[in-house]
């Protein structure tokens, strides 16, 4: 893949029970287009990722949740898995931080179940999304215009369905860093 990212930074928002593809594959993806790429978590040091049935691999954190900004990055990544997302929608932090990703116009990519982060910021509404199917009416009832599709982009908001739609999924946030910052309305 053409270095097409050179300069450009990505965080990727996850702590313990994140899906390890979900994480894995888009940062191996933007790692091989040119961008630096960092974890950050609630966590200090190292959090571990679930995998099938079972605790998966783990993966350094990068950036202490607390001290993460997004005037250091240009993009957020937020992998999903049920506990990584279910976890993180209940910490003042991280919604704090995926708002300033959001007002500052940067992309933001959710799969599988974290645009469940996306409802609690209070950005999805009037947003095409998608997500793994059963959150659908969750994000249905946020006023989100759910699609059934591998990778549905609406104003820089990156979503897919499940880890079967990861490479779409990369492939899209690669383009929406590159096309740069998106005007929104205050989340």
């Amino acid at each position: 893949m053409a270095a097409k990212l050179n300069g450009k930074r990505v965080l990727i928002l996850a702590t313990n029970g994140f899906e390890q593809s979900e994480l894995e594959v888009p940062r191996d993806r933007l790692t091989e287009a040119g961008a630096e790429v960092h974890v950050a978590s609630p966590e200090a040091g190292v959090i571990r990722g679930w995998f099938g049935d079972d605790w998966g691999q783990s993966v350094k954190v990068d950036v202490a949740l607390a001290s993460a900004n997004d005037n250091d990055y240009d993009a957020l990544v937020l992998p999903s898995g049920q506990i990584n997302p279910d976890l993180l929608r209940v910490n003042a932090d991280a919604l704090a931080l995926i708002k300033t990703f959001y007002s500052a116009g940067k992309p933001i990519a959710a799969i599988c179940h974290a645009p469940w982060l996306l409802v609690e910021a209070g950005i999805a509404a009037g947003r095409k999304m998608t997500s793994y199917h059963s959150i659908k009416n969750d994000v249905i009832n946020a006023g989100a215009k759910w699609q059934d599709r591998e990778v549905v982009s609406d104003g820089g908001i990156v979503t897919s369905r499940n880890p079967g739609d990861l490479e779409a999924f990369a492939k899209k946030i690669i383009e929406e860093i590159r096309e740069s910052k998106h005007e929104r309305a205050a989340a």
